[in-house]
Parts: C-alpha cells; sequence; structure tokens
C-alpha cells in the first residue's frame, strides 16, 4: 500500500494564494486507507482551508470531490465536468495521482495536497511501516521474505555492518535490525547457509535510475 501523509496547511494555502474557487479531490485508493486522502480527510481539509483563508482576509471558495481512484483513466472521465469553474485542484492522492490527472487533465492546474512516503503495511490501527522499495529486482526469495532494501537503513546487500548491537539498528535503536531478523529466519527455517552465498552488486536500473519504469503485459492489450 502507498502511504502519505497531509502536507502543512501552510504550504497548501501558499500554493493557492491569488487564487478564487479550488476543487479539494479525494481518492478512495490507498490514501483512504491509510487516513490521509479519502471522503473524510478532504473534507477536513477543506473546512481547514476555508478557515485559513478567512483569517487571511481571502475570499477563496473551495468545493469537495471524491473519485474512487485517481491512478485510473475510467475514474478520471467525470473530472473534466468537476473541475470547470475552479482555478485549480487540490488532489489528496499519492504522487501517482497528481501526475496521473496532470498529464490526461492538460487545462486542469493539479496541486499535490499530501506527501507520499514509502510503500509500507498496516501494522496496527494509526500504524504503518516500510516494507517494500519497489526496486524492480526482488531479493526476497534469498532473504527468508524480509527486504533489506526497504528495511535496512544503509541498503547492505550481504549481512549486517559492524554497528548493529542485540538486533538492533545503529541508525534507529528504536527498529530492529533486519538482517539480524533474516539471519534468525533463515535459521528457523534450516537454511542459514544462504547466508554464506555473497549477492552480486545490485542493478540499480531496475528501480527507477534509468528513467521512470513502465511495464506492459501484451497478453492484456485490446
Amino acid at each position: 500500500m502507498i502511504i502519505a501523509e497531509r502536507k502543512p496547511l501552510s504550504e497548501i494555502l501558499g500554493m493557492i494564494q491569488g487564487m478564487h474557487r479550488i476543487l479539494v479531490l479525494g481518492c478512495r485508493g490507498c490514501v483512504a486507507v491509510c487516513s490521509s486522502g479519502g471522503d473524510k480527510e478532504v473534507a477536513v481539509l477543506a473546512s481547514a482551508l476555508r478557515l485559513g483563508a478567512v483569517k487571511a482576509g481571502s475570499d477563496m471558495s473551495f468545493g469537495v470531490q471524491t473519485l474512487v481512484r485517481q491512478c485510473d483513466p475510467e475514474y478520471l472521465a467525470p473530472l473534466a465536468e468537476m473541475a470547470k469553474g475552479y482555478d485549480a485542484v487540490i488532489s489528496t492522492a499519492c504522487g501517482v495521482g497528481v501526475n496521473f490527472i496532470a498529464d490526461r487533465c492538460p487545462g486542469v492546474r493539479v496541486l499535490p495536497g499530501l506527501n507520499t512516503t514509502f510503500y509500507g503495511a498496516n501494522l496496527s490501527s494509526g500504524e504503518w511501516r516500510e516494507m517494500c522499495a519497489g526496486c524492480g529486482s526482488c531479493v526476497l526469495h534469498l532473504t527468508g521474505g524480509l527486504c533489506p532494501v526497504a528495511r535496512c537503513a544503509k541498503g547492505l546487500s550481504n549481512g549486517p555492518c559492524g554497528g548493529s548491537v542485540g538486533g538492533r539498528c545503529e541508525i534507529n535503536p528504536e527498529t530492529a535490525c533486519v538482517w539480524h531478523r533474516i539471519h534468525d529466519k533463515l535459521t528457523d527455517l534450516g537454511e542459514a547457509d544462504r547466508l554464506m552465498d555473497i549477492m552480486p552488486i545490485k542493478d540499480w536500473r531496475t528501480a527507477g535510475h534509468g528513467g521512470p519504469r513502465k511495464r506492459i503485459r501484451e497478453e492484456l492489450l485490446p
């Protein structure tokens, strides 16, 4: 799941300075699940922006709409009509949604209402943790299903650094050293000898270092 959090209200108000009519557009996808950009959150954001505008002596007005998803073309069809008469759309989708709308609706000024942070898991109510970096070259079959790319503070590929103590990360002692956990996991599985295999230098081109990534499945094309 993509995790995001709302930008500071002052930053959003700065983006829309000098504008008059603003549409706050929510998304019922990942950002709704992590309580950042769904129906409830866009209503709260619009109310906060109205109060901020009043305090600043501005005559700005705000509309509120929510799409099922902002990263699917089938759900963007109503947007052209929704956005009529507005100076800008504040999207509370992840950065993918903002990009998608900006690409497909050239006449619409699209502004981000959230900061997209990571791919994560919902550990408990109100708590999410990064679990995947989307590097495009998964090694989880070698590491007991635990990702050293996303979960090691140093991104190490061949075991822990010399600074981990008692199974804790030296960068953030509140976090378990993922390589310590990988060792324990593989030992429990009777596969500890895998730790003796040296992983080759990682090819980061699959992580986007070779430019924006794209995937096509021919069998699904119309």
